[in-house]
């Protein structure tokens, strides 16, 4: 295995941490690593693995937004929430490293949604449906990230790109 494929899988370990950790864009750090790898190889295989896991890559990202737009949409969270909220989290996300995301977008989301509603237990449930929406989605990404990092790693073990 040369230095550029353990590049490239290095890369692929950070994408998949970038879905969880939504500071880092995870899928196209993927889909760029893959690219990578499939014009060093130059051969078709290697583009047909790089099709196949940037459509894998490119269904986790519609199916993500679907989901959690469907499922945020029709508990009545506005947009908004979701963007300060996000900001607030990536701000958390420097005060806090690593965990601070994770802190700091439920308070945002919660804060926005109390001043949005003035109630806190309706507020306390509209942001619990976004949260779930959220991770739902990102469950969802992530799989299909795994499922485009597979084929990748498959190829790479039958020589493929070799």
């Amino acid at each position: 295995m040369d230095a550029l494929t353990l590049l490239v899988g290095l890369a692929i370990l950070v994408g998949l941490v970038g879905i969880l950790v939504p500071v880092l864009p995870g899928s196209l750090l993927i889909a760029l690593a893959i690219g990578v790898w499939a014009l060093d190889a130059g051969t078709p295989g290697g583009w047909v693995v790089f099709a196949v896991a940037g459509l894998l890559l490119a269904a986790g990202a519609v199916v993500t937004y679907v989901v959690a737009g469907r499922r945020v949409s029709a508990a009545g969270v506005p947009r908004g929430s979701l963007l300060v909220a996000g900001l607030v989290g990536i701000v958390g996300f420097f005060l806090v490293p690593v965990v601070g995301l994770l802190l700091f977008f439920p308070v945002g989301l919660f804060a926005m949604e109390y001043l949005r509603l003035r109630d806190v237990p309706r507020a306390r449930d509209s942001a619990w449906v976004a949260l779930k929406a959220t991770g739902v989605g990102m469950l969802l990404e992530l799989g299909l990230a795994l499922l485009a990092a597979g084929t990748w790693l498959v190829a790479v073990l039958a020589g493929v790109g070799s």
